[in-house]
């Protein structure tokens, strides 16, 4: 297989990988083969930014838009056709502009998570863009890495030693392949493939379109699909579209046939009011609002992919995250070492002895420390002992020189042994001893046995701390070691992590621990976050002997997981899943991207491998879980500003299609066609800055209950139809007219009820763009509308659009066909509009407050419905019975507690009452001959 993938090299192509593994390329060779060969990337095709902005005059909406616009050159009105027109351009230009903003923003992403790879250039190891590799380039691979280019393996390590082992390549994006393969020196590794073993030099030997594949530079990009909540959305558009178009089409026959217009008169007015019902705004609002929201988290260093996740975060109750690295430091530290005493066993036993110190500890232990391992324990020894060691701080310590000291001889550790040892020389006195460090039990064992420190091995291992045994000779011979102390190390925590925690259980949201550490230490881990301690070992999980609702039974209760393989990820997904929950989860590693796939929202920690980025949802660009609090914040703000958003927008539709549909069929009254689309723009315009309002952050994980949404949008509708007609019958009582107006005896129009229509109509406009409208101070909130004011911007667009309207009714321009109704009908009616909102507000926080899912399954009695209320029965029988036994212990060991007292007080007023007698007898005693 080698040698026929060595053929696919060019032989001008050859002579250019010939470079020196451990030198690289200069800078000078490697910018002019990328002047040569081009940029290691794919070119985008970007799309004609004509053809683009003309696509946004296609779909449902803006078909009904050209219809109309059509109708009204047909019919010869201008005014409606240029308002039209205005409102098509007008949402085009919004849409391009927001989607050109989209973009931007993916750029800006495409560069944070720009893919990137170590390379030798100018003889040294250094990081550059995946996308500025040339031919000829050497670059390093290891565990993790996504292979930036075709490359050809050298069978080198990182550093310069040859290697006979083989890399193992995850290419199964590219080949199909289930299982990894092996590929060793010779051997092309294909771009976009993961490294998942080993270590290896290679030359880049194809770059950009040329690799087998080409999508190295497309790995980490953003998907616009649906989420969730988009689905919600649409789901709610189609809804208001169908019932709609079913009114409008009756409306049309109405005229048609019953009042005997012109087909293109009927045809345009059913037009007209079908896009003033619809919600013509609806997609630039979920664009802008979605624009900001992740505008708002790049600013907090948390980078979304995929845009939706941002909406599915707000929904998320359980957040599965890693310990190591994210919980805690991923950087083990010293905790309370236990110290031995010197000298013999009697004084020991009797406490008298003198102790070792923790420097000494430190010190001995550096000494049998291995210089310039790798190994994180290694490396902790001698970091620490570096900083608390007055002879090592501060000092320059190579190869065993320690002033003072010289380590003559040193072991490293091997598995057999299990420790490390070290012959070490006093210089000025020239005493030699040996020192070893390793594992507890083995030196206390060549200790010949220590019983507090045996008890001290036990403890710290109940504990969850790792310990290492340090002890020396104390002979001459340096043959009788005895134990100087027991180091005990630990992945700390986090500061912020504990904190972090406790605000995600207040925010509904339930954090699991997952860790492939043992049981025992993820305990430990879990008590010092202040997590409960109840820790599943992972592989019981995969029980055969436990059914599946049993098993998550298990993951709902767990606090965290023990023993975790990546498998194990997938499956506490998939389980916590099938019981209904939207489940976060944290990871960092190449094998973490199934697992980060199937969660609702995948989240790659700060120092993830790249194969974890191109797998998650989210990027995290700081460390620790802190971030993710401030996206479940954010991502709330804006499911709120979108409920907000649906519940106005189906309560406004429902009143006009009510209101018109009424009122065309029963008194042949509807506004004119300018006025209605005049409502549509202002409303629809105005309710773009709902995406910068201040928005009240629930508690718990958000859910739309479209039930529950539906029901309070349909009663506020027809309240606002009452209101409404209320207007009307007021109106028309003071103004009566009959449409079409009696003709006088010239055979003209009675000019009274021409007038008195013509201010009914604009008084009712301005009653129909307002009420309606105000009432999204209402929908805002779950709560009372002021206990959370709007921003200034919201406030300043929703009263500007009512100001506009006012004018428009004040004035009356005959253009808009609009008639001047005088100050006290404008401000009456906006005055009422405003009390209206605020009586409907009652209305609203009433049926939040009484709507239950026992009251839905009442109302709903289906067969899920039933069992799924009967399940939250149990459980919250359960708890009260818990809760009852609970507090029935509690007042037990209460009696108890107070007998204990009593009868320690008792007993020491009896002892009180004796102390004379005794003082008395032993007097006497003293006295007597």
């Amino acid at each position: 297989m080698g040698e026929k993938e060595l053929e696919e090299i060019e032989p001008e192509l050859e002579e250019l990988l010939q470079t020196d593994p451990l030198k690289g390329l200069t800078d000078a060779e490697a910018a002019e083969r990328l002047a040569k060969f081009g940029r290691n990337e794919l070119p985008e095709v970007k799309a004609n930014p004509y053809l683009k902005f003309l696509g946004y005059f296609l779909g449902p909406i803006s078909y009904l838009l050209e219809i109309a616009c059509i109708l009204s050159g047909w019919l010869g009105d201008w005014i409606d056709f240029g308002i039209l027109v205005f409102v098509l351009i007008a949402n085009a230009i919004i849409g391009f502009h927001e989607e050109a903003k989209a973009e931007s923003a993916l750029d800006a992403l495409k560069n944070t998570l720009a893919l990137k790879t170590r390379v030798w250039r100018n003889a040294k190891l250094v990081e550059v863009e995946a996308a500025l590799l040339v031919p000829g380039d050497v670059i390093a691979l290891r565990l993790g890495d996504i292979i930036p280019a075709d490359c050809r393996l050298l069978g080198v390590g990182i550093t310069g030693e040859v290697t006979e082992g083989n890399l193992q390549i995850d290419q199964a994006a590219l080949t199909g392949e289930s299982l990894p393969v092996s590929k060793g020196k010779g051997v092309l590794a294909y771009s976009s493939s993961i490294v998942k073993q080993g270590a290896m030099l290679a030359v880049v030997a194809k770059t950009g379109i040329h690799t087998y594949i080409g999508r190295a530079a497309n790995l980490i990009s953003i998907t616009n699909e649906q989420g969730h909540f988009q689905k919600v959305i649409k789901t709610i558009g189609d809804f208001l579209i169908i019932i709609t178009i079913v009114m409008a089409v009756i409306i049309f026959f109405d005229a048609k046939f019953d009042k005997m217009q012109s087909i293109g008169d009927a045809l345009k007015q059913t037009v007209i009011i079908t896009i003033a019902a619809i919600p013509v705004g609806l997609p630039t609002v979920m664009s802008v609002t979605m624009a900001v929201g992740a505008s708002e988290l790049a600013k907090k260093k948390v980078i979304v992919k995929r845009l939706t996740a941002i909406e599915e975060l707000a929904s998320v109750s359980i957040l599965c995250s890693d310990k190591t690295g994210t919980l805690t430091m991923n950087k083990l530290s010293f905790d309370k070492p236990f110290l031995a005493y010197k000298g013999n066993s009697t004084d020991n036993l009797r406490g008298t002895g003198e102790k070792y110190t923790a420097e000494d500890l430190l010190l001995n232990s550096f000494f049998s420390s291995e210089h310039g391992a790798q190994d994180p324990i290694e490396s902790t020894v001698r970091r620490t002992a570096q900083q608390q060691v007055p002879l090592l701080r501060d000092r320059e310590v190579q190869d065993h020189q320690i002033p003072g000291y010289k380590v003559t001889n040193f072991i490293p550790f091997n598995p057999t042994s299990k420790y490390t040892e070290a012959r070490v020389t006093k210089l000025d006195t020239q005493e030699q001893f040996r020192v070893i460090k390793g594992a507890p039990q083995v030196v206390i064992q060549i200790c010949g046995g220590h019983e507090d420190g045996s008890n001290a091995i036990i403890d710290l291992a109940g504990r969850g701390l790792r310990a290492l045994g340090v002890a020396r000779t104390v002979d001459a011979d340096c043959n009788k070691f005895e134990l100087i102390g027991l180091i005990s190390l630990l992945d700390p925590p986090r500061e912020d992590s504990g904190a972090t925690i406790k605000e995600c259980e207040e925010m509904g949201v339930n954090v699991k621990m997952i860790t492939g550490d043992q049981q025992i230490i993820a305990k430990e881990v879990a008590f010092r976050l202040g997590m409960q301690r109840n820790i599943l070992d992972a592989h019981k999980l995969v029980d055969s002997s436990l059914d599946e609702e049993a098993l998550i039974d298990r993951c709902e209760k767990a606090d965290g997981f023990a023993h975790v393989i990546p498998e194990h990820k997938f499956r506490v997904v998939e389980l916590l899943q099938k019981r209904g929950y939207l489940v976060g989860m944290t990871g960092d590693g190449v094998n973490d991207a199934p697992a980060l796939k199937k969660a609702n929202v995948g989240i790659a920690v700060e120092g993830c491998t790249e194969a974890a980025r191109s797998a998650a949802d989210i990027v995290l660009l700081a460390e620790g879980l802190s971030t993710i609090v401030d996206g479940i914040k954010c991502s709330r703000a804006i499911f709120q500003r979108m409920r907000s958003y649906a519940l106005y927008r189906i309560a406004s539709t429902i009143h006009f299609l009510l209101f018109f549909f009424i009122s065309i069929l029963a008194f042949n009254f509807a506004l004119p066609d300018r006025l209605i689309l005049l409502i549509a723009v202002l409303n629809d315009a105005a309710t773009l800055v709902i995406s910068v309002d201040h928005a009240r952050i629930s508690k718990r994980p958000d859910k739309w209950r479209l039930g529950q949404l539906l029901t309070l949008s349909f009663i506020l509708g027809f309240l606002l139809m009452v209101v409404s007609f209320a207007h009307f019958f007021t109106l028309k009582s003071v103004y009566p007219f009959q449409f079409p107006p009696p003709l006088d005896q010239n055979g003209l129009p009675v000019l009274s009820d021409v007038i008195n229509h013509q201010i009914v109509q604009t008084a009712m406009y301005l009653q129909i763009s307002s009420c309606p409208h105000f009432v999204i101070f209402s929908t805002r909130l779950s709560t009372w509308w002021w206990k959370s004011m709007p921003s200034w911007t919201f406030l300043t667009a929703i009263i500007g659009t009512q100001i506009v309207a006012g004018v428009i009714t004040l004035f009356g321009p005959s253009w808009l066909e609009a008639y001047p109704i005088g100050a006290g009908w404008t401000f009456g009616i906006l005055a009422v509009s405003g009390v209206v909102f605020m009586l409907l507000d009652i209305v609203k926080v009433f049926t939040f407050k009484y709507w239950s899912f026992e009251l839905v399954s009442k109302l709903w009695p289906s067969q899920k419905h039933k069992q799924k209320l009967q399940k939250r029965l149990n459980m919250k029988h359960t708890k009260e019975r818990v809760h009852e036994n609970f507090k029935k212990l509690r007042r037990t060991l209460l009696v108890i507690s107070a007998a204990n007292a009593f009868g320690k007080a008792k007993n020491i007023k009896m002892s009180k009452s004796m102390e004379p007698l005794t003082a008395g007898n032993s007097e006497g005693n003293n006295s007597s001959p």
